[in-house]
């Protein structure tokens, strides 16, 4: 092994062992100020004790909120994936599209600057008149909220190949359209993977919001019917998961940028 996968090794086990350090120290602190110093009543500040408790209940009951915690999290994955994707797909081919023909860059462009600074909340209403308050509204939901940072990053990376390269691709023979393919998307990855993952978060957040407002069953519902009930413990239960399953889809665009991105992902 040489010396520079030594040091990358090295790296990252101290990486492995901050993070197990930082999540140690925060839970400590949580179960020092809830359950030994008693800052809060145990229903305004439950301990992690009462969290752990109150997650295993979940598993197996609909009660107080209709359904139980996998429940919860199936209706908010179906909502969250199905939008998602949908922005994705869409986002991604019209940011490279607008960054690489001047043309469809200048037709979009004024309609997409007048949408961007909407908030994603500001289409919760509309898109309620519009869809009801079934999986088709929360989808579109989703996708205007995903759709906008595919589309800014997808277009800041195309619009960062140098001209230097794609001289020298078209040096070499290379009609527009390798140069595209070969030269300006892989150069590109990067800045569209980071998309994804602001996608990711937006959309988690635009879900919450919008099952808050509208919805009968997903994770933003048990968050907010359980606040109604000063059921503090489950809200945090529904916190905690949403920050698990985030974690888990950025690990996975972590692997898929590694896979198709020249030289992987760098800390």
């Amino acid at each position: 092994m040489n010396e520079f996968a030594k040091e990358k090794r090295r790296q990252k086990i101290k990486f492995g062992i901050v993070s197990i350090l930082s999540l140690c120290t925060f839970f400590g602190v949580w179960y020092l100020c809830s359950a030994v110093l008693h800052l809060k009543p145990d229903y305004v500040l439950p301990s992690p004790v009462q969290v752990v408790k109150a997650f295993i209940t979940k598993l197996n009951t609909k009660a107080p909120d209709g359904a139980t915690l996998g429940g919860h999290i199936l209706a908010s994955l179906k909502v969250a994936l199905s939008g998602y994707f949908l922005g994705a797909i869409v986002g991604i081919p019209l940011g490279i599209a607008m960054a690489w023909f001047r043309k469809v860059d200048m037709f979009v462009t004024p309609l997409f600057d007048l949408i961007r600074p909407v908030p994603t909340i500001a289409w919760i209403p509309l898109m309620i008149l519009w869809f009801g308050i079934g999986l088709g509204a929360k989808a579109a939901i989703i996708f205007v909220s995903a759709f906008v940072p595919c589309v800014i990053n997808a277009y800041a990376g195309i619009k960062q190949t140098k001209p230097v390269n794609l001289w020298v691709a078209q040096t070499f023979g290379a009609s527009r359209r390798e140069m595209l393919f070969t030269v300006a998307i892989p150069t590109a990855l990067p800045l569209i993977f980071t998309g994804l993952r602001i996608s990711l978060g937006t959309a988690w957040m635009t879900l919450c919001a919008a099952e808050m407002l509208a919805s009968n069953r997903g994770l933003g519902y048990m968050i907010q019917l359980n606040r109604t009930l000063a059921r503090a413990d489950l809200i945090v239960v529904a916190m905690l998961t949403i920050g698990v399953i985030g974690t888990i889809f950025t690990v996975g665009l972590d692997a898929l940028e590694k896979k198709f991105v020249k030289g992987g992902r760098r800390r």
